[in-house]
């Protein structure tokens, strides 16, 4: 991600999970915002901590399907709203972006020997949704909206 936006400053949601990875959890940390999903008061100090994050210049990266599917793959699992609840709430834009081959390369880091091998990420970086655009639509409407943006790629493979 560093690599596709090198003139901004990235911050990285993820599920908590990742602090109780090796080395991952370390950097996870350190740098970026866990989102505790499942625990009221966590999941809104996450939210809170994300509008403060962009009020003082970071992007937020937010995978909203939150992890890759066991199976199926390249299926994207349904997609969480917060992301688009911070959008609408900064009047941020989004940038959606596709992986075509990250289930290939990556699987979530449950086990300290899960895959995670060398290779070339195939992307596509999409056109960016303007908060004008963001604003005329429900929350609902916005995130199955950039989820079939983000799935079309994946439907031709």
């Amino acid at each position: 991600m560093y690599s596709l936006f090198p003139r901004n400053p990235l911050l990285f949601l993820g599920k908590s999970e990742l602090l109780n990875y090796p080395l991952i959890g370390t950097f996870f940390r350190k740098l970026h915002i866990p989102v505790f999903r499942g625990e009221g008061r966590k999941a809104a100090q996450s939210y809170i901590q994300s509008l403060k994050a962009i009020d003082n210049g970071w992007c937020l990266v937010i995978f909203p399907e939150g992890g890759i599917p066991d199976e199926g793959c390249p299926e994207l699992a349904p997609f969480k709203e917060g992301a688009f609840k911070i959008a609408k709430n900064k009047k941020a834009p989004i940038v959606p972006i596709t992986f075509l081959n990250n289930f290939e390369l990556f699987e979530d880091p449950i086990h300290f020997w899960g895959k995670a091998r060398p290779g070339t990420a195939k992307i596509d970086i999409h056109l960016p949704l303007s908060p004008e655009i963001i604003n005329k639509m429900t929350v609902n409407e916005l995130t199955e909206y950039v989820r079939k943006i983000i799935k079309k790629p994946l439907e031709n493979m």
